[in-house]
């Protein structure tokens, strides 16, 4: 991704660590965006380009140790700031989070593990929006606890009873569906 700049002071070329960041966190931010946007992949991207625009006006020092929970925690607000603007929050159409997933499984074990996860990817759909956003922070992105309380702006424990029942609701469900 090349970043184009907005203004005249900004840099013209990234720094390293800010070209680190976009190579090692774009498509996880993409992905964050795009569900945040109701699957709107070029909102999404909108929204990811003025994240790393805003890292490149950030000192290093500014953000050294915590770029991964800096950047989703920009992208959200931004993402949240295009919601508000619009005036309405739009969920994921049946598909489009498997449309935005990564890479395929390998094939020896590819039809059961797609079935397992279509299951697991439909129950998630049915949880409440602060649920999903963090079952995906958590699972998907890896963040700690503490990372997904700043990225959301929830308390800590607040995320560990919204994270508690979204897993409970899921066993729930997931134990309830044939196999």
């Amino acid at each position: 991704m090349k970043i184009e700049p907005h203004s005249p002071d900004v840099r013209p070329e990234p720094s390293s660590f800010v070209q680190a960041a976009v190579e090692r966190h774009q498509a996880p931010l993409r992905r964050y965006a795009a569900r945040l946007l109701g699957g709107d992949v070029d909102r999404a991207r909108d929204v990811v380009q003025d994240t790393f625009v805003r890292l490149m006006a950030q000192p290093a020092a500014a953000v050294d140790g915590h770029v991964a929970e800096w950047l989703f925690t920009v992208c959200r607000n931004r993402a949240l700031d295009v919601l508000r603007k619009e005036g309405r929050m739009k969920r994921l159409a049946e598909g489009q989070a498997e449309r935005l997933a990564a890479a395929e499984p390998r094939p020896g074990r590819a039809l059961e593990l797609a079935e397992r996860q279509e299951a697991v990817r439909r129950l998630l759909g049915r949880l409440p929006p602060n649920q999903q956003e963090v079952v995906r922070l958590k699972f998907q992105n890896g963040f700690s606890y503490q990372e997904i309380s700043r990225i959301t702006s929830l308390s800590v424990g607040n995320v560990g009873f919204i994270l508690h029942t979204a897993i409970q609701a899921l066993r729930r469900e997931l134990a309830a569906t044939p196999e």
